[in-house]
């Protein structure tokens, strides 16, 4: 098959030919133009806006946008598959692509309606418009409820005012999805997804995070003040977004699982070759078992990770219910990125520490990945509330 690890004799778990193309293309692309400058972006917490252009030119941006709407048409394991090579070099151009392609395109892609999916997606598709997409407030994380941002009929608009906290590529991007109460009585049902562009009058970006690790990712607040979107911006109907956005969000975990999958790969790179470069007592490290066993059990952990996650891609991609999969693949390659890159760092001893060598920054990246698009726990209620409804 072309796009898959099944046939009609049984599994294969092998990738295609094609796959194996992509995978080396996206890997040969993050060592030229991103590995150079890594260190560069995280320490000037810089957004790689060169970086983006050429990956909106390869057409990694628009990898999961249908060629009708001027993407490539990929599949979902494809789409992990870029996720994973370009997170194994820099996590922070992970986090940008599963922000603009896994949240604020597929949103509009998933919900949208034809006339929205033809004037948004084939600028996304492109990287001509960056997009971000906007539920977290100061207020409410998980508890998506206690938002107090406010959409109000007036004509033929409605009238948007709220801030957003945490909002990826939101200085940049210029196609915003933003969640807001049309109805504060209703709570998650009163809930609605607008459509709004960055040059509509209100839309204005506020602080800028000092993060721990993801530096080079773009994070801050957005406001909408008054913000007058014409009601053809509407996503659905009235009511729908908070539906729209858990479908949205199963199906961003797989991309945050492909990321977390790529950061651990690439802390793994790191700890094996600092191992055998690494000299004590008359011979490489990498010849004591206490390392081997820890090189051996992150080569485990990321192998099944990695099955997981493209188990769960080929769910979304054969038009099964994700919600279960994605939920356990989301939490156990991300707290596995987290294990390899402090594994990683141990292995590297006190050279772990320091800037000079990859694993601090995977050590610093890792962990926002058991928090965003639901923490740890958030994923563990939705896989219990899955078993208990067998």
């Amino acid at each position: 098959m072309a796009e898959g690890f099944s046939s009609e004799q049984g599994i294969d778990f092998e990738l295609t030919d094609e796959m194996k193309m992509l995978k080396r293309s996206v890997r040969d692309f993050a060592l030229a133009e991103i590995l150079p400058n890594v260190m560069k972006y995280d320490e000037a917490q810089e957004f790689p806006d060169s970086i983006v252009r050429k990956m909106g030119e390869l057409g990694f941006l628009g990898a999961a946008i249908p060629s009708e709407f001027g993407g490539a048409g990929l599949s979902p394991v494809h789409f992990a598959i870029i996720m994973e090579e370009l997170s194994r070099v820099d996590p922070s151009i992970g986090l940008t692509l599963a922000a603009h392609s896994g949240l604020c395109a597929q949103h509009i892609f998933m919900h949208g309606n034809n006339l929205q999916k033809r004037r948004y997606l084939p600028a996304l598709a492109t990287g001509a418009a960056l997009g971000a997409w906007c539920l977290t407030e100061p207020g409410s994380g998980s508890d998506a409820s206690g938002m107090k941002t406010t959409a109000v009929r007036d004509g033929d608009s409605y009238v948007i005012t709220g801030n957003k906290l945490f909002i990826t590529n939101g200085s940049h991007a210029s196609t915003y999805v933003v969640m807001a109460k049309t109805d504060a009585i209703r709570g998650n049902k009163g809930i609605s997804a607008f459509i709004v562009e960055r040059s509509m009058k209100g839309v204005s970006v506020g602080k800028k995070e000092n993060k721990l690790g993801m530096r080079a990712s773009d994070t801050v607040a957005m406001m909408f003040d008054e913000v007058k979107v014409p009601k053809e911006n509407l996503i659905g109907n009235e009511g729908e977004g908070f539906t729209q956005a858990l479908v949205v969000l199963d199906s961003g975990r797989i991309g945050v699982a492909a990321l977390s999958v790529g950061l651990a790969q690439g802390a793994l790179d790191a700890a094996v070759k600092y191992s055998k470069e690494r000299h004590a007592f008359g011979k490489a490290i990498s010849e004591f078992q206490g390392i081997q066993f820890k090189l051996a059990d992150m080569a485990t952990e990321i192998q099944g990770a990695r099955l997981l996650t493209y188990r769960a891609a080929m769910a979304k991609q054969n038009g099964e219910n994700i919600n279960l999969i994605a939920a356990q693949a989301k939490l156990f390659a991300s707290e596995v990125a987290v294990r390899a890159a402090s594994e990683a760092v141990q292995i590297h001893g006190g050279y772990g520490f320091i800037k000079d060598f990859p694993v601090e920054k995977f050590y610093r990246d890792a962990k926002l990945l058991t928090i965003g698009e639901g923490t740890s726990e958030v994923q563990k209620m939705v896989i219990a509330k899955n078993l208990l409804e067998l």
